[in-house]
């Protein structure tokens, strides 16, 4: 049997945004500020350093929500059976690898008392979930997505007015939160419920991404813009869709600062709309691309969780050693820092942003000959394991 063939304007969009993750995740290791102050607080950033925290919200909603398309284009050449099946299993699947690889990959630490429940946790449940939505009709699916994704920000005026802790369900479904029971913590960073109806939105998507292939880039850009118009228009009148209002600053600058800086914790309707347009656009843009850089990024968006776990492993390594070079003992490290998850990562050490740069460049050229090997294994092999990696 042949190896399947891909779309590669969407393997191209997906490596774009996974090699920009990794700068985020280069600063919260390597930036001496990443534990002490918000890039995204207008009082104390500056220019430089907001762009390189914004740009990185494009990462998340473009991953969850092609994985939704990537499961429409599944569904072209399995039976449904088949695809809501291979949904719920490697749902579960991607839940478990969370907790156990990647919670050891971002905290390293090995006696598992911190876990935290990020992005593949939410594209894990979103497939779950996903997984029977599929069944129904078409436009049932499309209007439960478009239900969640416009309207689970009503939520936040009944946040607004609780007293009290969350209970643990609705930390799971829709507010960030912190648990502690005994000496293990569990931080949940992705409620899923705004996620899960982005991920069904990408699986519609794929169906008019899929309805005229000749005309999908211009297609994609036309559905971006007026994503993006939608973004601005309801954004302006701080009336709906984010719970934190934007503001005029004392430079036209800062002013469209605050305008695109959104909340992604859960992410809210705005925050979603400016970067999926954003994305879309991207998408519409880069559809005929052909050259050897786009070709390289490319190798990153075939292998997305190889890649993301792996990125996770070696900055932290990186980081570890870092630290062990600037004089902290192993044990020290061991210990970690009061409100810090990550162990090894000392507040107020660390590199500029320029040197975070640097070592985001060399982690990401370092990752390109495995992850360029395994995305061939991949492609010459059909062994239904590799489904799931």
């Amino acid at each position: 049997m042949p190896p399947q063939t891909r779309i590669n304007s969407i393997d191209l969009l997906r490596g774009i945004v996974m090699v920009i993750m990794a700068l985020d995740h280069t600063r919260d290791f390597f930036h001496r500020e990443a534990f002490t102050g918000n890039p995204l607080n207008l009082e104390t950033t500056t220019p430089f350093l907001f762009f390189t925290r914004w740009i990185t919200h494009l990462c998340a909603p473009t991953f969850v929500f092609l994985s939704g398309t990537s499961a429409y284009l599944q569904g072209l050449r399995k039976s449904k059976k088949k695809l809501s099946w291979f949904l719920f299993t490697r749902g579960l699947w991607l839940i478990l690898f969370e907790v156990v690889v990647m919670t050891l990959g971002i905290t390293f630490d090995l006696g598992y008392n911190t876990f935290i429940l990020q992005t593949i946790w939410a594209i894990g449940i979103s497939m779950v979930i996903l997984s029977g939505v599929i069944w129904l009709p078409f436009p049932l699916v499309l209007t439960i997505g478009l239900v969640i994704v416009l309207g689970h920000n009503s939520l936040d005026y009944y946040e607004v007015g609780k007293s009290g802790p969350f209970p643990f369900w609705y930390g799971l479904l829709h507010v960030q939160s912190f648990y502690k029971v005994g000496d293990t913590n569990l931080f949940i960073f992705y409620p899923f419920l705004a996620w899960t109806g982005l991920m069904i939105l990408g699986y519609c998507f794929g169906k008019y991404y899929m309805n005229d292939v000749i005309n999908r880039n211009k297609r994609s850009i036309i559905l971006g813009a007026g994503i993006l118009l939608f973004f601005v228009v309801l954004r302006w009148t701080n009336s709906y869709g984010d719970p934190f209002e934007w503001s005029v600053q004392p430079t036209a600058l800062y002013t469209f600062f605050s305008f695109i800086n959104t909340q992604k914790y859960p992410p809210s309707l705005l925050f979603m709309c400016v970067t999926i347009g954003v994305s879309l656009l991207i998408l519409g843009l880069i559809g005929n691309v052909r050259n050897k850089f786009a070709d390289v990024i490319t190798v990153f968006g075939r292998v997305p969780l190889f890649y993301y776990a792996l990125h996770f492993y070696v900055l932290h390594a990186a980081a570890m050693i870092f630290s062990l070079l600037r004089g902290h003992t192993f044990s020290e490290g061991v210990k970690g820092t009061p409100n810090v998850p990550l162990k090894f990562v000392f507040p107020n050490e660390g590199l500029g942003l320029g040197g975070t740069y640097l070592v985001w460049i060399f982690v990401v050229l370092a990752l390109y000959p495995i992850c360029k090997w395994y995305s061939n294994y991949k492609f010459n092999n059909r062994r239904w394991w590799l489904s799931y990696l």
